[in-house]
């Protein structure tokens, strides 16, 4: 993977409770990394078709691996104003060097 295909920008958050000055629990967005990534989002090629235990995934992205952060299905990514809910991590090729995860997409909804 080259930078030249790393051209997305993507922010991984953590929505975890937290306390305020006052002492009450909020629940909010902490980022935990802002890195560059390859994403895909989901199409008719062959790749796709070959990922159908992974269904609800809408996007794959691929960045470096970040040191010191544990990449897990509780956190989510933001890209381009849009939220997607990691459905798996995956280490490429067992080497260390990068993260695969499949996301899904977060969609607002009215209540």
């Amino acid at each position: 993977m080259s930078y030249g295909k790393m051209n997305s920008f993507i922010d991984i958050i953590s929505a975890a409770p937290s306390k305020d000055a006052d002492g009450f629990v909020t629940t909010g967005d902490h980022i935990i990394a802002s890195v560059r990534a390859y994403k895909e989002d989901r199409h008719g090629n062959e790749r796709w078709a070959n990922m159908a235990a992974f269904s609800e995934a809408t996007a794959l992205l691929r960045f470096r691996k970040i040191p010191d952060v544990e990449i897990t299905t509780a956190l989510f990514i933001a890209c381009d104003s849009e939220r997607y809910r990691i459905v798996s991590v995956e280490d490429v090729r067992g080497r260390g060097m990068y993260i695969e995860v499949l996301a899904e997409k977060q969609e607002g909804t009215v209540r």
